[in-house]
């Protein structure tokens, strides 16, 4: 027995190196063409609603600074974006890890425009609700103007915080996806970052399986219009979308995870929304159910396992 004791070693220290090393390619995987195995597809998680809440800033740049998710979006307008959080979620990932950060288009209430003459409001100034800004986009009765206004000055918001344009542009509750809200949208990135993509969220699970998400339905029908548009506008989106499932109810979140990487292409977009539950996020939001289920398993050990059983690293 004690002759085979430094096998069973060097063995053990073996398994572990290949296991670390598995866990490294799953998560930081060298560029295609500079030694990647050709069968890993790329894939873009990114983390939304970076600046609603202390708690949520923190869990986004934690994931950040692990390597664990690549992109994020930032809600400029939100109270708890003051210029500090900028500076934070830029020095968050080090000089190792390259880092999307686009912006979280914002046009619902409980947040207040940041154009002062933005139409139509609530009476205590702040946007409509999503039921209401919903029906009003469907309806084409938003304002475009007011539209254009206030995407702008959000884009402005952005550069003043950040230095310059963001890399992506996306829509806090999909509200991008709207047909008024997307051409006022498309409009001003061909002004002012032509550069940047934009999020469509139209998903490439088989027909027979979509009904069973009624709200994915939904965005994958608004997205097949946002995909044309852009194309029209000289504008690129993402090849595919995934991360929508019912948040207020509680999942094993591994599992609804896994489901997302299913048959998305090289290129796709996961959409997160992982936090720490704080007053802040109370008061504005209700999604906190899951928000730190998803922190816990993107931190967790089971992350870099699930995306290698999908071939999959991050971008």
């Amino acid at each position: 027995m004690r002759a085979a004791r430094p096998t069973t070693q060097r063995a053990t220290l073996r398994n572990s190196f290949v296991a670390e090393a598995a866990t490294r390619q799953a998560l930081h995987p060298a560029p295609f063409g500079k030694g990647a195995p050709p069968h890993l597809r790329k894939l873009w998680l990114c983390a939304d609603d970076y600046g609603i809440s202390p708690g949520v800033n923190r869990a986004i740049r934690d994931l950040i600074a692990r390597g664990r998710i690549n992109a994020t979006s930032v809600m400029v307008i939100a109270p708890s974006f003051p210029a500090a959080e900028a500076s934070a979620l830029c020095t968050a990932g080090g000089p190792d890890h390259h880092v999307a950060i686009g912006l979280h288009l914002t046009l619902t209430a409980p947040f207040r425009p940041a154009a002062a003459n933005y139409r139509p409001t609530d009476r205590d100034g702040a946007f409509l609700s999503l039921t209401h800004t919903m029906a009003s986009g469907l309806m084409r009765r938003l304002d475009p103007d007011a539209l254009e206004a206030e995407t702008a000055n959000q884009f402005a918001a952005f550069r003043q915080a950040f230095g310059r344009a963001p890399d992506f542009v996306d829509g806090h509750q999909h509200v991008h996806l709207l047909p008024q809200v997307s051409d006022a949208l498309l409009a001003v990135m061909k002004r002012v970052v032509p550069g940047a993509w934009i999020r469509q969220c139209g998903r490439t699970v088989p027909v027979r399986q979509r009904w069973r998400d009624p709200k994915g339905l939904l965005l994958d029908v608004l997205s097949a219009r946002l995909r044309a548009r852009s194309v029209a506008c000289g504008i690129r989106s993402n090849p595919a979308f995934a991360g929508t499932y019912n948040y207020m109810r509680a999942a094993a979140f591994e599992a609804v995870f896994g489901a997302f990487l299913q048959g998305l292409p090289d290129g796709g977009l996961v959409m997160c929304h992982p936090g720490f539950v704080d007053t802040e996020l109370q008061r504005l939001d209700k999604l906190t159910a899951m928000r730190e289920q998803e922190y816990a398993f993107f931190a967790g050990e089971r992350f870099p396992a699930v995306l290698a059983a999908h071939d999959m690293a991050l971008a």
